[in-house]
C-alpha cells in the first residue's frame, strides 16, 4: 500500500477497490485540498442493479465518505445503444418508458447507499439522455467525432472481441464509446467533475473521456478503476446458477440475499467485508483470521451488514432470524420465499419455478431426479407430485441451504 495524502485514495487502496490510476500523485494532491466531485455510469437495461454493480455503488459512497461529492450517471441516452463490452451480441432496444420506470427503480437503490441533496458533498442522479438527447448529428460528427480515429477505436477490446469472433457490431454500438466519453467532457464542463470510476473493463473508455475533455476544454481530468471482482471460486460476482442477485427486493427476497453473502467461500470473507461492509479495518482483521467453523460467524456478520446496507436493517434482522430457525433449530422461518398455490393445488416443478429454485422446468425435473428436492422433509422425486394447500403453509426445500413456502 502506498502513503497517501488524501482520505479518498488512502481508504480506497486500504479496502481494495483500486486497479488502475491516470495519475496516482495528482490525484491524490487534488483530493487533499478540495471536495472532488466523481461519478459512475450506470445502465438502466434493468429495475436492478446486481451484486455485480456493488462495487461501484460503494465506491461512490466511499467518494462520499471521505468528504467528496458522487454523482450517479444514468445512462437513460446510452441504454439506447447498448456498452458492446464483454458483450458478443447487441442488446435488445428498449423504449423511453421502461428506461425511464428502470431509472426510478434504480434510484431507490443509491439511496440506501448515498445522501442525496444540494450540498457540496451531497449525491446527484443524472441522466446522460438529457444532454445527448439535444445533440444533432452534425454537431456530433463536427464537435466530438473528429477527436476519435477509427485506428484507435479499433483496437478497443470491446470492439476487437466481437471482430475477432466474427459477431456483427452495429454502427450504433460502434458510437457508444464516442457518446461516454462525451458524458465525462459534458459532466467536467458543466458539473466541475474531474474523476470517473468503474471496472476495470470501463479504463479505455475513461482514458477516451479524459482525452476529449483536454482536447475540446483543455480540462486536467482523472481516471480510476476497480479489480474485476471474481470469488476464489473463480465465478463472475452477482451470478449464481439461480441467476443474478439483484438489489431491489422485488427481483430478489430478503432472505436469499442475505443468504448470498451467507453463503460465500470461505476464502472471500475478509475481502468481502472490506469491500461491501462499513465495519472497521481492525474488526475486519479479527474476523477473517477466524478459523474452522468460527468463520460462519464471520460470514454471518457479513452477511448481516450487507443486507443492512441493501435493505435495512429490519430486512437484515429477519432474514438472519429466519436462517436460524430454519438451520439451526429445525423450525420453519416466516421470511423465507413463497410460492401461491391455487385451490387445486401446484405441481412440485411449477413450485420450484415460482420459488426461484428453478429457472426452467428441465431444470425442475433435474433437480428432483438428482433427489435435492423436500417437501416437508420428505425426498420428492415424481415430477406430476401436486402441493395442496391447506390450513398451514408447506416446507419446500432445494439442497440443504433453498427453502420455501407453498401457502394458499
Amino acid at each position: 500500500m502506498t502513503n497517501h495524502k488524501s482520505d479518498l485514495l488512502r481508504v480506497l487502496d486500504q479496502r481494495g477497490y483500486i486497479h488502475q490510476m491516470t495519475d496516482a500523485e495528482g490525484l491524490d494532491a487534488l483530493a487533499a485540498k478540495q471536495v472532488v466531485p466523481g461519478y459512475i455510469g450506470f445502465d438502466a437495461t434493468a429495475p436492478s442493479l446486481h451484486v455485480g454493480s456493488l462495487v461501484q455503488i460503494m465506491m461512490l459512497r466511499r467518494l462520499q465518505q471521505t468528504g467528496h461529492k458522487p454523482i450517479v450517471l444514468m445512462g437513460g441516452g446510452t441504454t439506447r445503444i447498448g456498452d458492446p463490452t464483454g458483450r458478443d451480441e447487441s442488446r435488445k432496444m428498449l423504449t423511453d418508458a421502461t428506461i425511464t420506470a428502470n431509472i426510478a427503480s434504480i434510484f431507490s437503490i443509491f439511496q440506501r447507499y448515498l445522501t442525496f441533496g444540494d450540498g457540496p458533498t451531497d449525491a446527484v442522479m443524472v441522466n446522460n439522455q438529457d444532454w445527448l438527447g439535444q445533440l444533432g448529428y452534425i454537431e456530433l460528427l463536427q464537435e466530438v467525432g473528429t477527436h476519435f480515429t477509427i485506428n484507435r477505436m479499433m483496437t478497443f477490446d470491446s470492439v476487437k472481441l466481437r471482430l475477432e469472433r466474427e459477431q456483427p457490431m452495429t454502427f450504433l454500438e460502434f458510437n457508444y464509446m464516442i457518446l461516454q466519453g462525451y458524458d465525462f467532457r459534458h459532466l467536467s464542463k458543466d458539473m466541475g467533475v474531474r474523476l470517473q470510476m468503474g471496472g476495470s473493463d470501463q479504463w479505455g473508455n475513461i482514458v477516451n473521456g479524459m482525452e476529449l475533455g483536454r482536447r475540446m476544454d483543455g480540462a486536467d481530468l482523472y481516471g480510476l478503476t476497480t479489480p474485476l471482482l471474481t470469488t476464489a471460486a473463480g465465478a463472475k460476482m452477482g451470478k449464481t446458477a439461480a441467476g443474478a442477485v439483484w438489489l431491489n427486493p422485488e427481483q430478489l427476497s430478503h432472505f436469499d440475499y442475505w443468504q448470498f453473502w451467507r453463503n460465500c467461500d470461505d476464502r472471500d470473507v475478509g475481502r468481502f467485508l472490506k469491500l461491501f461492509t462499513d465495519l472497521p479495518l481492525d474488526e475486519i482483521a479479527r474476523l477473517e483470521a477466524l478459523g474452522g467453523a468460527e468463520i460462519n460467524e464471520a460470514k454471518k456478520v457479513l452477511a448481516n451488514e450487507a443486507t443492512a446496507l441493501c435493505r435495512g436493517e429490519d430486512a437484515a434482522r429477519a432474514a438472519s432470524d429466519t436462517a436460524a430457525q430454519t438451520f439451526e433449530k429445525g423450525q420453519i422461518g416466516g421470511d423465507l420465499p413463497q410460492a401461491v398455490a391455487p385451490a387445486e393445488g401446484i405441481s412440485v416443478v411449477d413450485a420450484l419455478r415460482e420459488l426461484g429454485f428453478a429457472a426452467s422446468n428441465k431444470e425442475a425435473r433435474r433437480k428432483l431426479d438428482e433427489g435435492a428436492v423436500k417437501i416437508d422433509g420428505v425426498v420428492i422425486r415424481d415430477p406430476q407430485h401436486r402441493i395442496l394447500p391447506g390450513t398451514d403453509p408447506v416446507p419446500l426445500s432445494l439442497g440443504a441451504k433453498k427453502h420455501g413456502l407453498v401457502i394458499r
